[in-house]
């Protein structure tokens, strides 16, 4: 069941909201048509789905390791309940490769991996490797057989608490990075130290999407600040996810949108 908070930040986005007819920048009109509103089928996606399927009727006990302060706080869960739950629905997994296809991102990086439906669809922006990282030993070695089924040797996965593997991977790989996903540790301080690591290897066309951030008071927190660095120059509001812009050319433009 929705919390007060969540249901009072939802009313608030509904107010604020705005369609195409209310964007004037050329660019942010044309990413709304060409991401936001696009339902172009993939044909590939039905693979995936497929997947989701079968682990979303698979009642196997997962023993989860509780790195963080997000969603899965019970040591033991069901996969079903996992994926029924926590893991991106498939037309939302979509209009990330559409963002990743827009940004032309070829190094992708995915914070919090879950059973890899996500990382499965980011993977198929062409040219790219995807670098997931996950807290969950358990969870990796599902995600880990996904990919293998798939056959996608374009993902790469770390496995073991963020806050070690993440500064580790900015150190050793100095390329800019095209496009991140934060879906891990839904926490203030945990998004606010994850931007800060990862910004260093932003270029100016990078964007990053950032997940639930109006689930939480620290979450929204952690929104209003980042959408308001010295570095970002645009973002938009999709109630559920939250996304930044980092081209200097789009004068500091803030929107709300319904997906």
């Amino acid at each position: 069941m929705p919390s007060f908070h969540q249901v009072r930040a939802y009313f608030k986005h509904w107010l604020t909201k705005v369609d195409r007819h209310s964007v004037h920048s050329p660019y942010f009109f044309d990413f709304y048509n060409k991401v936001i509103k696009s339902r172009g089928k993939l044909a590939y996606a039905q693979q995936i789905e497929e997947i989701r399927n079968k682990l979303a009727h698979n009642a196997t006990k997962i023993q989860m390791e509780d790195l963080g302060s997000g969603r899965d706080r019970k040591k033991v869960r069901k996969l079903k309940e996992i994926v029924n739950t926590s893991v991106s629905p498939s037309a939302y997994a979509q209009m990330l490769l559409r963002i990743c296809q827009y940004a032309n991102a070829h190094k992708i990086v995915e914070l919090g991996t879950s059973v890899g439906l996500t990382s499965l669809y980011l993977s198929y922006m062409e040219g790219s490797t995807v670098y997931t990282f996950e807290g969950s030993h358990a969870l990796v070695n599902i995600a880990l057989t996904n990919f293998e089924y798939l056959e996608r040797p374009n993902i790469e996965i770390a496995e073991g608490d963020i806050d070690h593997t993440l500064p580790d991977f900015i150190e050793r790989d100095t390329a800019k990075i095209g496009f991140v996903y934060i879906d891990a540790n839904h926490t203030y301080d945990s998004t606010v130290r994850y931007y800060g690591m990862l910004m260093k290897r932003f270029n100016e066309k990078s964007i990053m999407v950032i997940d639930d951030i109006h689930n939480t008071t620290e979450m929204e927190r952690a929104w209003n600040e980042l959408r308001q660095h010295k570095l970002v120059y645009g973002s938009v509001d999709l109630f559920r996810c939250g996304i930044l812009f980092f081209e200097p050319t789009l004068n500091r433009q803030h929107f709300v949108w319904s997906l």
